[in-house]
């Protein structure tokens, strides 16, 4: 967008942008690049850049400030919610923020109900079955966790990936995300409680020895805190 402000040759603007993205739509980009804009339209684009600049610098000095918060003044939590695959700075306060006190809800799977990430529940007179999530509680921190599950789905050599990869292919993409986001806000509320930070079990030594007694031990393992 700046090389077209700055009346850069078709080319020229080509070259600034990033090879994968131009190797898939070179064609479509050149083609763009070779319209000619009017000085009205250059003005509605200047404009247009200004003002994203503006928000891009308030969204980044907001996220430094509620992170600095969260850090200091929730260290602890937001230390072992950051531990997670897929969740980062953004997600963690947000996650922390919308919760409070994990410690408030006796359970993980009670967590993921009050968030509204559990199915709601129909009865007959002889047939019992499940609809989509009942989405009661905060819509925010429903949001987040789904895309925290999307991010953490991408991290191979993993048991999130392997978690959601088996899901998908039995239940489909949507309802394999809901489900991961489920199971990550479980585990989140488990390590919290406990005090523990998030380990995968492929990244511990092999000679560690598993905690059967463990809540999720047959998901993931943990290491505790000194």
């Amino acid at each position: 967008m700046q090389g077209i402000l700055e009346g850069k040759f078709p080319d020229e603007v080509l070259q600034s942008i990033h090879a994968r993205v131009r190797n898939k739509k070179e064609s479509e980009i050149r083609q763009l690049l070779e319209q000619n804009l009017s000085i009205y339209a250059l003005l509605q684009l200047i404009h247009c850049l200004k003002v994203m600049k503006t928000l891009d610098n308030e969204i980044e000095h907001l996220t430094s400030t509620a992170s600095q918060f969260a850090m200091e003044n929730y260290p602890r939590e937001f230390e072992i919610i950051y531990s997670v695959p897929g969740i980062g700075k953004v997600s963690a306060f947000t996650i922390l923020a919308e919760i409070g006190d994990f410690k408030d809800l006796p359970s993980g799977d009670q967590l993921a109900s009050w968030l509204g990430l559990v199915p709601k529940v129909y009865q007959s007179a002889d047939h019992n079955g499940k609809r989509s999530i009942t989405k009661r509680g905060s819509k925010l921190a429903r949001w987040i966790l789904i895309q925290v599950a999307h991010a953490a789905a991408k991290k191979k050599d993993s048991v999130f990936f392997d978690f959601y990869a088996a899901k998908k292919d039995i239940i489909g993409k949507g309802k394999a995300a809901v489900a991961f986001a489920k199971k990550i806000i479980a585990i989140v509320w488990h390590l919290v409680v406990n005090d523990e930070v998030y380990e995968d079990k492929y990244a511990r030594p092999k000679k560690q020895i598993k905690n059967e007694n463990s809540q999720n031990s047959s998901f993931l393992h943990y290491r505790r805190s000194n």
